[in-house]
Protein backbone atom coordinates (compact mmCIF):
# COMPACT_ATOMS: atom_id res chain seq x y z
CA UNK A 1 0.00 0.00 0.00
CA UNK A 2 2.96 2.39 1.29
CA UNK A 3 4.88 1.40 -1.85
CA UNK A 4 1.82 2.44 -4.19
CA UNK A 5 1.30 4.94 -2.85
CA UNK A 6 5.27 6.45 -3.16
CA UNK A 7 5.21 5.68 -6.95
CA UNK A 8 1.50 7.28 -7.25
CA UNK A 9 3.77 10.27 -5.87
CA UNK A 10 7.05 9.61 -8.09
CA UNK A 11 4.17 9.74 -11.34
CA UNK A 12 2.40 12.63 -9.83
CA UNK A 13 2.37 15.92 -11.82
CA UNK A 14 3.54 18.05 -8.38
CA UNK A 15 6.42 15.49 -8.45
CA UNK A 16 7.25 15.75 -12.24
CA UNK A 17 6.85 19.84 -12.15
CA UNK A 18 8.58 19.92 -8.98
CA UNK A 19 11.68 18.11 -10.32
CA UNK A 20 11.93 19.88 -13.89
CA UNK A 21 12.00 23.09 -11.46
CA UNK A 22 14.89 21.35 -9.96
CA UNK A 23 16.68 20.41 -12.86
CA UNK A 24 16.42 24.24 -13.88
CA UNK A 25 18.09 25.04 -10.47
CA UNK A 26 21.19 22.25 -10.90
CA UNK A 27 22.00 24.27 -14.43
CA UNK A 28 21.94 27.64 -12.18
CA UNK A 29 24.23 26.15 -10.36
CA UNK A 30 26.46 24.70 -12.65
CA UNK A 31 26.28 27.97 -14.27
CA UNK A 32 27.38 29.54 -11.56
CA UNK A 33 24.45 31.63 -10.98
CA UNK A 34 23.45 29.84 -7.89
CA UNK A 35 26.70 30.39 -5.92
CA UNK A 36 26.58 28.81 -2.39
CA UNK A 37 23.26 28.80 -1.71
CA UNK A 38 22.52 25.95 -4.70
CA UNK A 39 20.50 23.47 -2.32
CA UNK A 40 18.11 26.28 -1.23
CA UNK A 41 17.60 27.40 -4.69
CA UNK A 42 16.99 23.82 -5.82
CA UNK A 43 14.75 22.86 -2.93
CA UNK A 44 12.93 26.73 -3.90
CA UNK A 45 12.75 25.26 -7.24
CA UNK A 46 11.19 22.65 -6.34
CA UNK A 47 8.55 23.47 -4.13
CA UNK A 48 7.60 26.52 -6.50
CA UNK A 49 6.99 23.45 -9.01
CA UNK A 50 5.16 21.46 -7.08
CA UNK A 51 3.09 24.41 -6.17
CA UNK A 52 1.97 25.34 -9.62
CA UNK A 53 1.28 22.03 -11.16
CA UNK A 54 -1.84 21.11 -12.20
CA UNK A 55 -3.89 19.08 -9.26
CA UNK A 56 -4.40 15.37 -10.32
CA UNK A 57 -7.60 14.46 -12.06
CA UNK A 58 -9.89 11.69 -10.82
CA UNK A 59 -9.97 8.61 -13.44
CA UNK A 60 -12.92 8.23 -15.61
CA UNK A 61 -15.18 5.88 -14.01
CA UNK A 62 -15.16 2.63 -15.90
CA UNK A 63 -18.47 2.04 -17.54
CA UNK A 64 -18.99 -1.12 -19.77
CA UNK A 65 -19.09 -0.14 -23.13
CA UNK A 66 -22.05 -0.50 -25.85
CA UNK A 67 -20.29 -4.18 -26.98
CA UNK A 68 -20.69 -5.23 -23.68
CA UNK A 69 -24.14 -3.53 -22.83
CA UNK A 70 -25.65 -5.55 -25.61
CA UNK A 71 -23.90 -8.56 -24.53
CA UNK A 72 -26.26 -8.59 -21.41
CA UNK A 73 -29.43 -7.11 -23.41
CA UNK A 74 -28.16 -10.94 -25.49
CA UNK A 75 -28.65 -12.49 -22.33
CA UNK A 76 -31.58 -10.76 -20.68
CA UNK A 77 -33.85 -11.11 -24.11
CA UNK A 78 -32.92 -15.46 -23.70
CA UNK A 79 -34.63 -15.10 -20.00
CA UNK A 80 -37.17 -13.19 -21.49
CA UNK A 81 -37.81 -15.89 -24.25
CA UNK A 82 -38.23 -18.23 -21.78
CA UNK A 83 -41.00 -16.31 -19.62
CA UNK A 84 -43.03 -15.75 -22.84
CA UNK A 85 -43.23 -19.28 -23.92
CA UNK A 86 -44.53 -20.10 -20.13
CA UNK A 87 -47.36 -17.42 -20.85
CA UNK A 88 -50.39 -18.15 -23.12
CA UNK A 89 -51.80 -15.18 -25.83
CA UNK A 90 -54.13 -15.15 -27.47
CA UNK A 91 -53.49 -15.66 -31.54
CA UNK A 92 -53.46 -12.39 -32.72
CA UNK A 93 -51.13 -11.26 -29.64
CA UNK A 94 -48.76 -13.67 -30.22
CA UNK A 95 -48.84 -13.47 -33.66
CA UNK A 96 -47.62 -9.68 -33.25
CA UNK A 97 -45.23 -10.93 -30.43
CA UNK A 98 -43.61 -13.12 -32.78
CA UNK A 99 -42.97 -10.99 -35.57
CA UNK A 100 -41.12 -8.01 -32.62
CA UNK A 101 -39.05 -11.05 -31.38
CA UNK A 102 -37.80 -12.13 -34.88
CA UNK A 103 -37.00 -8.84 -35.32
CA UNK A 104 -35.11 -8.38 -32.37
CA UNK A 105 -33.65 -11.58 -32.71
CA UNK A 106 -32.04 -10.92 -35.96
CA UNK A 107 -30.60 -6.86 -34.32
CA UNK A 108 -29.13 -8.79 -31.38
CA UNK A 109 -27.67 -11.94 -33.21
CA UNK A 110 -23.70 -11.60 -33.73
CA UNK A 111 -23.43 -10.11 -36.66
CA UNK A 112 -23.02 -6.71 -38.88
CA UNK A 113 -25.93 -5.41 -36.87
CA UNK A 114 -24.36 -6.24 -33.46
CA UNK A 115 -21.41 -4.68 -34.97
CA UNK A 116 -23.28 -1.03 -35.80
CA UNK A 117 -25.41 -1.61 -32.67
CA UNK A 118 -21.61 -1.51 -30.63
CA UNK A 119 -21.49 1.91 -32.44
CA UNK A 120 -24.56 3.58 -31.36
CA UNK A 121 -25.07 3.68 -27.49
CA UNK A 122 -28.80 4.69 -28.48
CA UNK A 123 -29.78 2.29 -29.98
CA UNK A 124 -28.33 -0.27 -27.65
CA UNK A 125 -30.52 1.96 -25.03
CA UNK A 126 -33.82 0.98 -27.05
CA UNK A 127 -33.25 -2.85 -27.54
CA UNK A 128 -32.22 -2.62 -23.52
CA UNK A 129 -35.33 -0.54 -22.79
CA UNK A 130 -37.62 -2.81 -24.82
CA UNK A 131 -36.79 -6.42 -23.84
CA UNK A 132 -35.53 -5.56 -20.36
CA UNK A 133 -38.70 -3.27 -19.54
CA UNK A 134 -41.32 -2.36 -22.43
CA UNK A 135 -42.54 -6.24 -23.50
CA UNK A 136 -42.10 -7.55 -19.85
CA UNK A 137 -44.37 -4.48 -18.74
CA UNK A 138 -46.96 -5.47 -21.83
CA UNK A 139 -47.35 -9.13 -21.31
CA UNK A 140 -47.62 -8.63 -17.56
CA UNK A 141 -49.96 -5.77 -17.43
CA UNK A 142 -52.12 -7.91 -20.09
CA UNK A 143 -51.99 -11.03 -17.67
CA UNK A 144 -53.27 -9.02 -14.63
CA UNK A 145 -55.64 -7.27 -16.48
CA UNK A 146 -57.19 -10.34 -18.20
CA UNK A 147 -57.72 -11.95 -14.37
CA UNK A 148 -59.91 -8.64 -13.50
CA UNK A 149 -61.88 -8.43 -16.86
CA UNK A 150 -62.84 -12.13 -15.64
CA UNK A 151 -64.69 -10.45 -13.14
CA UNK A 152 -66.05 -7.48 -14.59
CA UNK A 153 -67.00 -8.73 -18.29
CA UNK A 154 -68.17 -5.82 -20.40
CA UNK A 155 -64.72 -3.63 -20.79
CA UNK A 156 -62.58 -3.45 -23.51
CA UNK A 157 -60.32 -6.78 -24.11
CA UNK A 158 -56.93 -6.25 -22.52
CA UNK A 159 -55.66 -8.37 -25.24
CA UNK A 160 -56.48 -4.84 -27.85
CA UNK A 161 -54.30 -3.49 -25.60
CA UNK A 162 -51.39 -5.92 -26.21
CA UNK A 163 -51.56 -5.65 -29.60
CA UNK A 164 -51.49 -2.08 -29.27
CA UNK A 165 -48.42 -2.00 -27.13
CA UNK A 166 -47.09 -4.95 -29.14
CA UNK A 167 -47.15 -2.90 -32.31
CA UNK A 168 -45.76 0.43 -30.89
CA UNK A 169 -42.80 -1.74 -29.78
CA UNK A 170 -42.47 -3.67 -33.24
CA UNK A 171 -42.56 -0.54 -35.34
CA UNK A 172 -39.52 1.53 -32.61
CA UNK A 173 -37.63 -1.71 -33.44
CA UNK A 174 -37.87 -1.77 -37.10
CA UNK A 175 -36.84 2.44 -37.38
CA UNK A 176 -33.73 1.07 -35.49
CA UNK A 177 -33.29 -1.50 -38.24
CA UNK A 178 -33.97 1.07 -40.74
CA UNK A 179 -31.37 3.23 -39.32
CA UNK A 180 -28.80 0.81 -39.02
CA UNK A 181 -29.20 -0.23 -42.54
CA UNK A 182 -29.33 3.61 -44.00
CA UNK A 183 -26.46 3.58 -41.84
CA UNK A 184 -24.11 1.08 -43.44
CA UNK A 185 -25.86 2.12 -46.97
CA UNK A 186 -24.24 5.51 -46.35
CA UNK A 187 -20.72 3.44 -45.47
CA UNK A 188 -21.00 1.68 -48.93
CA UNK A 189 -21.68 5.01 -51.01
CA UNK A 190 -18.88 6.80 -49.29
CA UNK A 191 -16.02 3.51 -49.95
CA UNK A 192 -17.74 3.83 -53.76
CA UNK A 193 -16.79 7.85 -54.08
CA UNK A 194 -13.42 7.32 -52.30
CA UNK A 195 -12.52 4.29 -54.66
CA UNK A 196 -14.01 6.33 -57.83
CA UNK A 197 -11.75 9.69 -56.49
CA UNK A 198 -8.66 7.33 -56.01
CA UNK A 199 -8.95 6.15 -59.65
CA UNK A 200 -9.08 9.65 -61.11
Amino acid sequence: MATSRFLGFLESRKNLTGSASGLLGLVLTFTGVAGPYWPVVVAGLYGAGALIAPPERPPLPDFPTPSAQLEGVRADFGKLGTYLTEVGLPAPAAARLTELTDLLTALLDPGWAAELLSQDPEGVHVLSRTVRQDIPEAVDSFVRTRWWTRLAPGQEPPEKHLERQLTVLTEEAERLAATLRDTEARRQETHTRYLEERGN
